[in-house]
């Protein structure tokens, strides 16, 4: 009797430290379980992250709910719950939301036509396929364009966006022909915004985001004060998990309706095919701005591995951000290892497998460099300007100084001087202005290390985005070398020589 005592208060204990490591993401609406008492087996769900830590680079969070319940989450350092993340064309189904909310409102329909918002910007002649063009065919991408992006987002010649879409020739006719289209969405925002005199996140605000207690949410604008509807949009990963949860539960949040149901079934529902490749998630059909997947599933996606996906069948939702090249991969590995793990009914306590699984979820962090904190060569280099060669990102000079136990970088450009604490072997997070154009200031975390001891190593992370960079500097003599990679495999080599 006192050794079973024993045992339950040690899975008492274990599941209070589970779930209370797990509210320390402070989440409206959202209920924790165990993994068991959902009908998931913690043993799995840890494989599910050791794999996706040995064969993906790199995740940067998920979150699994089932029957209501978030079951598993994780956050790579930097990365963190309390930071928005890049959604990328993730956003397009917060649009899509928008949209359905306007509809069960009464604002627009699906049939009305484009044109009909934009009299002052559709050419004198319009084309019998542009004037036949409805918002049904904005939402399944079948404007009839043949193009992949119609450039509407970014007209070269600094034209309105709305006009420029509606000057670009349409081949097909509208409706009979599926060809993925960012500008497409971004009509929609616009035609939002002009039917309720809101922008799409001011609409969505007291419709969506108050309701789900989505809080802080940014989204980028075109010049002319359109937010962009495709991509630009900026939530933490528990909201990417709400919006799936609404989807999932027909469109009710704590008992309330915010979205009806048919606008929900016709927006998840296959309305045009997309290919014919059984084994490709992106070759199972299109609704409206969600795909269709294989298993009788669907989800919002973007660029680099941003997912929500719902798991109708199985009644789960896995939201993810990510910064991948091989987007089907993510998703085999869920259809791998989370899919058969979920079964009908609640498992027995594992105790050890929760311990595991708690254990591995509170230290993931993204791989850094491993070297010396230091090198022979520090007192040579530390602060020397570089001036560096022409080259492809417009890097003039360069200068790496020690600064109390690490290292300091700075790089000059065209926007001007950038610094950049870099930590000592471990993430340091700061802000910078670096390598966008637009000068804005980003948080960013970043790691250097030397590697030899005439190579620093620097890792850097923008943490809010899915983009990572290693700068790789070696010192030679009065030369140096730098190589500059993105996680997208984009390369870029750099020399410079000191400066007298």
């Amino acid at each position: 009797i006192v050794m079973n005592s024993i045992k339950t208060i040690c899975v008492l204990l274990t599941m209070v430290n589970f779930l209370f490591l797990n509210n320390n993401l402070v989440a409206q609406g959202l209920k924790y379980s165990t993994p068991e008492a959902q009908g998931i087996s913690s043993t799995d769900i840890l494989a599910f992250v050791e794999a996706a830590e040995e064969q993906i680079d790199a995740l940067h969070s998920f979150i699994l709910l089932r029957h209501d319940n978030v079951v598993a989450q994780g956050w790579w350092n930097p990365y963190n719950p309390e930071s928005p993340h890049t959604l990328a064309s993730l956003s397009k189904s917060f649009t899509s939301t928008a949209i359905g909310m306007a509809v069960d409102e009464g604002m627009l329909t699906i049939n009305d036509l484009v044109i009909s918002f934009f009299p002052d910007e559709t050419p004198e002649a319009p084309t019998a396929n542009l004037k036949g063009m409805r918002i049904k065919d904005l939402l399944t991408m079948n404007t009839g364009h043949v193009q992949k992006e119609v450039n509407g987002l970014r007209p070269k010649d600094g034209t309105n966006r709305v006009a420029h879409f509606l000057s670009q020739p349409i081949t097909h006719k509208p409706g009979t022909h599926f060809v993925y289209n960012s500008s497409a969405t971004y009509m929609l925002s616009a035609i939002l915004q002009k039917v309720s005199g809101k922008t799409l996140i001011e609409f969505l605000q007291p419709r969506l985001f108050g309701p789900l207690g989505i809080k802080d949410a940014t989204w980028d604008s075109c010049p002319d004060g359109i937010n962009y509807g495709s991509t630009g949009l900026y939530v933490k990963t528990e909201d990417i998990a709400k919006l799936g949860l609404l989807y999932l539960n027909k469109g009710i949040w704590n008992g309330k309706r915010l979205l009806s149901e048919a606008w929900i079934d016709k927006a998840t529902s296959l309305q045009t095919s997309t290919g014919s490749d059984p084994d490709s998630d992106w070759s199972q059909g299109y609704g409206y701005q969600f795909w269709r997947n294989r298993h009788n599933m669907y989800r919002g996606d973007g660029a680099a591995g941003q997912y929500c996906i719902v798991m109708p069948d199985q009644d789960a939702v896995l939201a993810i951000t990510a910064s991948v090249s091989d987007m089907q991969f993510v998703l085999d590995l869920v259809w791998e290892y989370l899919l058969p793990a979920m079964k009908k009914a609640p498992l027995e306590v594992d105790n050890k497998g929760l311990s595991k699984l708690t254990k591995k979820l509170e230290s993931l962090a993204l791989k850094k460099f491993k070297g010396e904190r230091s090198s022979e060569i520090v007192k040579d280099i530390s602060g020397k300007v570089y001036a560096c060669d022409d080259n492809k990102i417009g890097i003039e000079k360069v200068v790496l100084s020690q600064k109390g136990d690490g290292f300091q970088l700075t790089i000059f450009n065209q926007q001007g001087e950038h610094l950049i604490d870099c930590g000592n072997g471990k993430w340091e997070k700061d802000v910078t202005t670096f390598y966008y154009k637009d000068n804005k200031m980003r948080p960013i975390a970043s790691s250097g290390v030397w590697t030899t001891p005439q190579t620093y190593m620097v890792n850097l992370c923008y943490y809010e985005t899915s983009s990572v960079q290693t700068i790789e500097m070696r010192f030679e003599g009065g030369d140096l070398m730098m190589d500059l990679k993105m996680n997208n495999s984009r390369s870029f080599q750099i020399k410079g020589r000191a400066e007298k």
